[in-house]
């Protein structure tokens, strides 16, 4: 379900967690989208300042197929669908 909504917002969207937590802190995200395979050491960040900020977080399972979802070649841990 997640994959097709990164799909449909594919210009709308922020791939990574770097930039993901820097739109988080600009107010700009409406929900984040988190892949189940990736390292929580890299994902929790994310994941707790959307929770903070009560943005609604997705999991999806896999790094590489939320990547290619997002028009790139490479696995997304994590993905920002912004307002």
């Amino acid at each position: 379900m997640s994959y097709e909504k990164v799909t449909q917002s594919k210009n709308d969207v922020i791939i990574g967690t770097k930039q993901a937590i820097k739109a988080l802190k600009e107010n700009r995200v409406k929900e984040v989208i988190i892949a189940e395979d990736a390292d929580l050491r890299v994902t929790n960040k994310v994941l707790t300042l959307a929770e903070e900020l009560k943005v609604p977080v997705s999991t999806v399972a896999s790094m590489k197929k939320l990547g290619q979802a997002c028009g790139i070649e490479v696995g997304a841990s994590a993905v920002a669908i912004k307002k």
